[in-house]
């Protein structure tokens, strides 16, 4: 499998990892991170337990189905919903550090562990298959 530029559906599923400020907010920027600020989604969720979300089946769902438009979605995963196809067209130019990194997590496992969510969340968000193909 390869990885293109867009390689962030998964990170939706990862909570906040990638969310960015609610409305009129001023999003948090740690100093270590050497992106200016402004120019990034915001940190403030970067300390986030990818881990325990993605190994909730409760979480896990819930994010699954907020980004699929079948159920309810936390103010977090609504904000995740709305970047998402941002975080895609512009290879995640805006993480932060950690949210890049822990993409890499995120993906794996969805793909291991949830294959049938994994390819619906790739034929949603990526129909064309211009972000994520499987050579």
């Amino acid at each position: 499998m390869r990885l293109s530029s867009g390689f962030v559906i998964a990170a939706a599923l990862a909570a906040s990892l990638a969310a960015g400020p609610a409305a009129g907010a001023a999003p948090a920027h740690p100093a270590s991170d050497p992106t200016p600020p402004g120019e990034t989604y915001t940190a403030r969720f970067d300390n986030i337990d990818v881990d325990r979300i993605l190994k909730s089946k409760r979480l896990f769902t819930n994010y699954f189905n907020c980004l699929m438009g079948k159920g309810k979605c936390t103010p977090d995963a609504k904000e995740l919903k709305r970047l998402l196809p941002d975080a895609l067209t512009t290879n995640c130019k805006k993480c932060t550090p950690v949210q890049r990194a822990a993409t890499g997590t995120v993906i794996d496992y969805v793909i291991s562990s949830h294959p049938a969510e994994w390819a619906k969340l790739s034929a949603k968000y990526d129909p064309e298959g211009r972000y994520w193909t499987t050579d």
